[in-house]
């Protein structure tokens, strides 16, 4: 099976090298912003011929917004517009152009509704100072050299590896693997190097481990059906303290003015330097956590049984916001979603709306009400006693079979109906089993299978 991996590796880059990358980055961005001002000017052009009243035919031409069209025209302006284009590769400009084609076709989705989620607006100017510099070569000399400490980049040359890249020149060199695109970046105070590779990946049996529900929270990362609790490490908490004393000493430095114009001290970056690694250490450690737990599930489990949540709306609340993001819940579905394809396993999520907390994992009997400060289930059917989020993993490990039985398609298990009804129900009590129907009688699905 052929699929798309990323290797990244950080780099030792001289301060010749950095300039380097640095004015690729730039010139990607000048290629960015001209393209931008011309869709802009093209865009408003418009509007106000059609304020005048003229007809559709008789408007200025329209301007291509796909990236063959955008190259088209940067090729034809960039004599003018950038004398000094011979001076960086090709892919640089490329790289704008490709960013402000992906933006318009966002922005142009969101609007018309093909594109789902929160509307995405138009893009903007990118400045020097407020954006991340970057560049992506997809064509030229790209490789790993023999000694695996080195990697060769067009019109970059040899740059030096923090690490060795041994994992992925093993595969280069038996074949297994090609090399599509690089991407050199800077994040935290360091430059990165990310390679997208397709891999012929062999397909695993399934694991023979039983299923497993996960029922993500903020006490513990995860609680397992098979009744391990995972220990919610709180990176970002354990580093506040040194975060809050290198915010205050970045506001007692001289930054920069827009007002005045005035760059900011040398302090001034040096203590904003400080302040991002700071910031990366924790999302690393973050990063780290999550694929150690992810890859023991997806290696250890042939079914694993997720909750759908609404990552987002919780950020709305401003108690546990911060906590909901320094968990990292929306990552640590995305990891499985793939990693159980990889393994040979099947990821299975529930519904939204399914009341894996509510539900006796015993019984079946659905509760009325349940709060969030009542961290114990008690069932008052069947007498059953036991952790609430223990209780919500069971559920969720009982919907595979669901979903066994069922098919392929969406299961229709127990479940709970989406609006709440008046005296603050949100669940109907019914018999183990059964399906819950809405106003028009459609049984809700209640899980999916994310392959």
């Amino acid at each position: 099976m052929k699929t798309l991996r990323a290797y990244r590796f950080a780099l030792d880059l001289t301060p010749c090298q950095e300039r380097a990358v640095l004015s690729h980055a730039g010139a990607g961005r000048k290629a960015y912003n001209w393209a931008l001002a011309r869709v802009k000017a093209v865009l408003d052009q418009r509007a106000a011929e059609r304020s005048y009243g003229l007809a559709d035919d008789a408007l200025t031409p329209a301007m291509g917004w796909s990236l063959p069209a955008l190259r088209k025209a940067w090729n034809a302006a960039k004599h003018e517009v950038a004398p000094w284009w011979r001076e960086c590769s090709k892919e640089a400009y490329n790289t704008g152009l490709d960013a402000l084609a992906r933006g318009l076709k966002n922005w142009s989705d969101s609007r018309t509704g093909k594109r789902a989620g929160r509307k995405v607006g138009f893009p903007r100017f990118k400045a020097k100072h407020r954006t991340i510099p970057s560049v992506r070569f997809t064509t030229g000399t790209i490789r790993v050299e023999p000694d695996r400490k080195h990697v060769v980049l067009p019109r970059l040359g040899r740059l030096k590896l923090h690490e060795s890249a041994r994992k992925l020149a093993r595969r280069l060199d038996a074949g297994t693997a090609r090399i599509m695109s690089a991407t050199v970046r800077r994040a935290g105070g360091r430059w990165f190097v990310a390679f997208t590779v397709q891999v012929d990946r062999t397909v695993r049996q399934p694991a023979s481990g039983p299923v497993v529900g996960v029922d993500v929270g903020i006490k513990h990362l995860a609680v397992l059906s098979t009744g391990e609790l995972v220990p919610n490490p709180r990176h970002l908490d354990a580093a506040l303290v040194r975060l809050r004393a290198l915010g205050r000493a970045l506001s007692r430095k001289a930054g920069p003015n827009r007002r005045t114009r005035k760059d900011p001290s040398k302090r001034w970056l040096r203590a904003k330097a400080r302040l991002g690694r700071a910031h990366a250490r924790v999302a690393h450690l973050r990063r780290d956590g999550l694929h150690k737990l992810t890859t023991r599930l997806a290696r250890g489990h042939a079914r694993v049984v997720v909750e759908d949540l609404n990552v987002s709306g919780m950020l709305a609340n401003r108690r546990l916001a911060r906590h909901i993001a320094d968990a990292g819940w929306g990552e640590l579905r995305r990891q499985l979603a793939y990693k159980t394809v990889w393994n040979g396993g099947r990821l299975i999520v529930a519904n939204r709306w399914y009341p894996s907390s509510k539900t006796c994992s015993a019984c079946g009997v659905v509760k009325t009400k349940l709060i969030l400060a009542e961290r114990t289930y008690t069932c008052t059917t069947c007498g059953l006693v036991l952790d609430r989020d223990l209780n919500a993993a069971r559920n969720l490990a009982a919907l595979a079979a669901v979903v066994s039985t069922a098919g392929s398609g969406p299961a229709a298990g127990r479940g709970a109906i989406h609006k709440t009804r008046p005296g603050g129900q949100e669940a109907m009590k019914r018999q183990p089993g059964t399906a819950t129907a809405d106003k028009t009688g459609t049984v809700l699905p209640q899980c999916r299978t994310a392959a």
